[in-house]
């Protein structure tokens, strides 16, 4: 029998969480050869739904029927429909019997508000994290996960995380080779594990004006022993009002930044070439292959051996 896969839909929802998730659950069932998947989109009451922006869908009403699985999206409308007594419990009645339970960035609140995840590790978008946490402190939350399962409930971070859970959920119903095929169809960069960063160094790095061309520079010359001494002279600092001063700007130490920068190229190398895990290492900069294992560990949970079996070229 096909997995039914609830996808719930309110005015306010974020668009690519239910395009991402569904479009991936979608193209599994097409080159699995049919028959694994059923989705459906449904609403408090069928009909039109207006999604951020007033992208329109059309929603059917919510089945009575248990589902395998059910997917709450995120988006700001999700603060309007947690509090609708109607659709509240109708989600509850479907998460008592689902299978798995998950929600796609801020849908997280839909499922703090039935309880769901009292207790539990979860993750949201790092924008609401700190609102999460606030109103409901007794979510154990992991604001640094892409995605995070705790028994049979499962939360993302945002946006195209929703396709990161939805790749994870297939490659457990489907196997790990049709989850690399899907995310290749849908040129995805990269099938990224739950334990991987929300955030991107450089990217962070880049937001923080006054460092942004030293980290571009240190991008560069990531063969070169980046001290924070090296690092302090490049930029004309003496070290102590450069670690200061970097750690305002960033929130990280200029080793953890470095470290960051590293690991990234390192996942760009495996992803798109045959290099060995040692020529990997000292491309970079690590210098050994157990330094860039220690440093796999610390950012990913995983060393670099695991990462590049699931997800290197």
């Amino acid at each position: 029998m096909p997995r039914d896969i609830l996808i719930l839909a309110y005015p306010g929802m974020q668009p690519i969480d239910l395009a991402g998730p569904f479009q991936a659950f979608t193209a599994a069932d097409e080159e699995a050869g049919g028959g694994q998947y059923h989705l459906r989109v449904a609403a408090e009451r069928a009909g039109m739904v207006a999604m951020q922006g007033g992208l329109p869908i059309v929603a059917e009403p919510i089945p009575r029927r248990p589902v395998d699985t059910l997917l709450i999206p995120g988006g700001p409308g999700v603060h309007v429909a947690r509090k609708s007594e109607r659709l509240v419990s109708a989600v509850r009645r479907h998460a008592r019997t689902a299978r798995r339970v998950s929600s796609i960035c801020t849908g997280a609140f839909m499922l703090a508000e039935l309880g769901l995840l009292d207790g539990r590790a979860a993750t949201t978008h790092w924008r609401a994290c700190d609102l999460l946490a606030r109103e409901f402190p007794s979510i154990r939350l992991e604001p640094d996960r892409i995605w995070v399962r705790d028994g049979a409930i499962w939360t993302s971070a945002g946006v195209t995380a929703g396709i990161d859970l939805a790749l994870a959920m297939i490659e457990e119903d489907l196997g790990a080779a049709l989850a690399a095929k899907i995310a290749r169809r849908l040129v995805v960069y990269m099938r990224r594990s739950g334990g991987q960063s929300q955030f991107s160094m450089p990217l962070e790095i880049q937001d923080s004006n006054s460092f942004a061309a030293l980290m571009g520079w240190a991008e560069e010359n990531l063969h070169l022993p980046l001290t924070a001494e090296a690092l302090a002279k490049h930029a004309g600092m003496t070290p102590r009002s450069f670690h200061r001063h970097f750690f305002a700007a960033t929130g990280s130490t200029p080793a953890k930044a470095v470290e960051r920068l590293r690991i990234d190229r390192a996942c760009a190398l495996m992803e798109t070439t045959r290099l060995s895990n040692g020529a990997v290492a000292r491309e970079v900069g690590f210098g050994s292959e157990e330094r860039m294992r220690h440093a796999f560990a610390r950012g990913f949970g995983v060393g670099p051996a695991e990462w590049r079996a699931r997800f290197g070229a």
